[in-house]
């Protein structure tokens, strides 16, 4: 008997001392019907991903970084309760369920002067890597309280965790990496903000080959109404389709 060589289940060698079989033995499909938008969808859950973006306690919480900054939050929470009833059901059907988050260096060595300028445009107030008012953090530090994912949205043990230091979930990090070690094809977007940092990681998912998905009540923005709207027009038009949460939970059972 080979032993397998490999880290994800779905891209495996078998080895032993004499031979190595580059085989892999790829799941049996596992179709996932659902109403989508601009045309219905059937994927397979096999080669599936949720992809959850930035819900964290600078852009999501009250005492956080952005409500500091005068923005309302109230927009960035909305997801929270639809991604608490999905995810669960998701881990349980076998789909990795993988965590995008700003996690910033404390010295901000790998980011340039022009992305700092974005969230301190005049050199003074409080940017990334700045001290909370409140003594609740590092704006966007990696493993402080700015930067861990809300309360109600447990992370578990069997999910994946992948930094990120711009708008884009895939440049400079391991997350393209990761997926194509696990046989991703069809990847779920959801998080914040939907016009910002979870279009521009489906953007260059779907620039890499993806298939894409945004999952309307599972994302939301602060942005004004019409960045949503050129949004949710946007993905359908040029960068892949939209769905519902219950649509996929409903494609679930069946």
């Amino acid at each position: 008997m080979k032993n397998p060589l490999g880290s994800a289940p779905n891209n495996r060698w078998r080895v032993d001392a004499k031979s190595v079989s580059t085989l892999r033995e790829p799941p049996k499909a596992k179709p996932l019907s659902f109403a989508a938008m601009p045309q219905n969808l059937t994927v397979d859950a096999t080669r599936s991903a949720m992809i959850v973006i930035d819900m964290q306690n600078d852009f999501c919480h009250p005492d956080g970084w952005l409500a500091h900054i005068g923005v309302d939050v109230s927009p960035a929470r909305k997801p929270i309760k639809p991604l608490a009833k999905l995810l669960p059901v998701l881990r349980k059907a076998g789909m990795p369920v993988i965590w995008v988050n700003w996690g910033n260096r404390p010295d901000l060595l790998n980011l340039s002067p022009s992305l700092l300028h974005v969230y301190k445009p005049t050199g003074k107030g409080i940017g990334l890597a700045d001290e909370l008012p409140k003594k609740k953090g590092k704006v966007l530090v990696k493993d402080s309280w700015a930067a861990a994912v809300v309360d109600e949205l447990p992370i578990k043990s069997s999910d994946i965790k992948i930094d990120k230091f711009r708008m884009s979930g895939f440049w400079d990090t391991a997350l393209d990496s990761v997926l194509r070690n696990l046989r991703v094809d069809t990847l779920f977007f959801g998080g914040v903000n939907a016009d910002q940092c979870v279009l521009c990681t489906l953007q260059d998912a779907n620039f890499l080959g993806y298939d894409c998905v945004m999952v309307e009540d599972c994302s939301a923005t602060t942005s004004p109404q019409f960045c949503w709207d050129a949004t949710i027009y946007n993905v359908r038009q040029c960068f892949g389709f939209t769905t519902g949460s219950e649509a996929i939970l409903k494609g679930l059972k069946k």
